[in-house]
C-alpha cells in the first residue's frame, strides 16, 4: 500500500462511528463491511511547471520581478538587438509595458510589477544606470558604485541588493545596497563569481550557482551586512535563475548541462524538485518557491512556465 502525507492531523477534531463516513477531510471512522479503520484525508503532492502565456518578445538575457500572477520581465536579447521592452504577467498573458530608459543585457532586478528595480548591465558600455518601474513607465535612479555585468539581485526597489558579477573586469564579490535613492557597499561574498543567481531580501539574501569561471554548487546567505555559507546546490550551474526567499528558495534552468533542473532551498539544504518542461539558460525568474514564474531565456525565448503544487487529492487511508 502506497504511503502518503496527510494535510490534517487526526489529533484535530474528527469523527469515530460505525458509518461509511461524512466524506469531510479529517474524518476517521469504522467501516463495519470491510472490517477496516478509514481515515479521509489528501495527497500532497510535490510542485510540477506547467505552460503559461507565450511571451510578445522572445529574448534571452531577461530579468524577472514580481510574482507568479503579477510578473515583470524586462531588457534581454533578440539577435542582433539589445532591447529596452517590458513585459507583464497576469497569470495567463502577457501586455506591454513602459520600456526602459537603457536598453541593455547582462543586468540585475528586484521588485514587483509596480514597483520594479533594474540596475547595472551592458549596453554593450557596462554601466551603472538604476532605473525603477511605477507600473507603466522607467524613471532613473542612482547610479551603483561599481559598473558590474552579470550579477545578481534581491529585495525590493526601496530596499534593493545587488553581489556578484564581473568589475573592472574581474570576477566579483562586491555587494551594494540601495535605499530607493543611493547605493551603498555592503558585505563582500565569500566566493566572487559571475552568472550566479539570487533571491530574498536586502537583510536576508540567497546568492546560489554561478562560475569564475569555474561552475559553483555554492550558497551564500546574506543578513544586511554578511555573507555566511549554506547548503550547496545538487547542481552545480550558471546562468540560472532564482526565486523565493532565503529560507524557500527557488532555483531552476542554467547551463552546465542541467539546463531543466529545478531545486528547492529550506534554508539549510537544498531538494530536488520537478525540471522544467523546455531546458533553458540565460532565463528571467521571478515569484515564490510554491508559486514560480520562468520566462523567456536561450533556446526558448517566448516559453513560459508556472510552477505550483497540483490540486490537492481527496483519499481514503486504511488501517
Amino acid at each position: 500500500m502506497a504511503s502518503f502525507e496527510l494535510n490534517t492531523s487526526i489529533t484535530g477534531s474528527f469523527r469515530l462511528g460505525f458509518s461509511s463516513g461524512s466524506g469531510e477531510i479529517g474524518t476517521l471512522w469504522f467501516d463495519s463491511g470491510s472490517q477496516e479503520v478509514k481515515l479521509i484525508g489528501q495527497y500532497i503532492r510535490p510542485a510540477t511547471w506547467s505552460a503559461g502565456g507565450a511571451m510578445i518578445t522572445g529574448r534571452h538575457y531577461l530579468v524577472g520581478a514580481g510574482t507568479q500572477n503579477a510578473g515583470l520581465v524586462f531588457a534581454g536579447y533578440d539577435s542582433p538587438t539589445i532591447l529596452s521592452c517590458t513585459e507583464e504577467y497576469n497569470g495567463s498573458s502577457w501586455t506591454a509595458g513602459g520600456g526602459l530608459i537603457n536598453a541593455r543585457i547582462y543586468l540585475a532586478g528586484a521588485g514587483t510589477q509596480n514597483a520594479g528595480l533594474a540596475f547595472g548591465g551592458r549596453t554593450p558600455t557596462i554601466v551603472t544606470c538604476t532605473e525603477e518601474y511605477d507600473g507603466s513607465s522607467w524613471t532613473a535612479g542612482g547610479a551603483l558604485i561599481n559598473l558590474m555585468y552579470c550579477h545578481a539581485g534581491a529585495g525590493t526597489q526601496d530596499a534593493g541588493l545587488a553581489f556578484g558579477g564581473i568589475v573592472n573586469p574581474v570576477f566579483s564579490s562586491c555587494t551594494e545596497e540601495y535605499d530607493g535613492s543611493t547605493w551603498t557597499a555592503g558585505g563582500a561574498l565569500i566566493t566572487a563569481r559571475a552568472s550566479l543567481a539570487g533571491a530574498g531580501t536586502q537583510n536576508a539574501g540567497l546568492a546560489f550557482g554561478g562560475r569564475d569561471p569555474t561552475i559553483f554548487s555554492c550558497t551564500e546567505e546574506y543578513d544586511g551586512s554578511t555573507w555566511a555559507a549554506g547548503g550547496a546546490l545538487i547542481a552545480a550551474r550558471c546562468i540560472l535563475a532564482g526565486a523565493g526567499t532565503q529560507n524557500a528558495g527557488l532555483a531552476f534552468g542554467g547551463h552546465a548541462p542541467f539546463q531543466s533542473c529545478t531545486e528547492e532551498y529550506d534554508g539549510s539544504t537544498w531538494t530536488a524538485g520537478e525540471g522544467l518542461i523546455t531546458g533553458r539558460c540565460y532565463l528571467a525568474g521571478a515569484g515564490t518557491q510554491d508559486a514560480g514564474l520562468a520566462a523567456g531565456g536561450y533556446i526558448s525565448k517566448t516559453c513560459t512556465e508556472e510552477y505550483s503544487p497540483p490540486p490537492l487529492v481527496d483519499c481514503i487511508y486504511i488501517y
